[in-house]
């Protein structure tokens, strides 16, 4: 059970520990201690309805299509693998420049881009219904399945409230190229090895 629960929260983790308009947003926010925390409760909800979606409808629908896990594998992996190649190509590359600055909008403005970011991006939904949804049908037993899924969506609350409220410890350091680079070189790592995981089994 506890390789279950380590496998969901280093697999959402790293999922959602990518530089995007949502994170961005996010950090944003949490520089100008506007809003923070219903944002952070809009991204990690959502987060937590697409995670279950995925888990549990894999679960169902493996049964009907038992070849569906090695397509998804196949199809994840290629995915993980170019993911993983963009962001080595980001930190050779080195030309980052992130955005952090501006007045804040009234909350529901804020709410409403922040779904925008969550809902609009058609990675979630690979991330959540497909890749995280293919890892979990590793585990079988009803238990392992049951911590897979909670510890991914604790992965996805540590986060977007660390990153919200960490904001201005962060910001600084992010806002360094060097910083940047090492963060995607990571990220990229940590990619290819999940590839790998999930061809390996293949």
């Amino acid at each position: 059970m506890l390789f279950a629960a380590t496998t969901g929260f280093g697999t959402a983790f790293s999922l959602i520990f990518v530089i995007g308009a949502q994170n961005s947003f996010v950090l944003r926010q949490g520089l100008l201690r506007k809003h923070v925390f219903w944002l952070c409760l809009l991204c990690a909800t959502s987060d937590a309805v697409l995670i279950t979606a995925g888990v549990v409808g894999f679960g169902a629908i493996v049964t009907v299509y038992p070849m569906l896990p090695t397509a998804m594998a196949w199809a994840g992996g290629a995915f993980l693998l170019f993911y993983g190649a963009l962001r080595f190509r980001a930190a050779f590359q080195g030309d980052y420049k992130v955005v952090l600055q501006g007045d804040s909008a009234p909350l529901w403005s804020t709410l409403a881009i922040g779904a925008a970011f969550t809902w609009g991006n058609p990675h979630v939904y690979l991330d959540t219904l497909g890749l995280i949804g293919a890892v979990s049908t590793k585990f079988s037993d009803p238990s392992q399945n049951l911590a897979f899924a909670l510890s991914a969506i604790l992965a996805s609350f540590v986060f977007f409230f660390g990153l919200g409220y960490g904001a201005r410890i962060l910001a600084p350091m992010m806002q360094s190229a060097k910083a940047w680079k090492i963060l995607d070189v990571l990220i990229g790592s940590v990619m290819w090895i999940l590839a790998a995981g999930l061809l390996a089994k293949v």
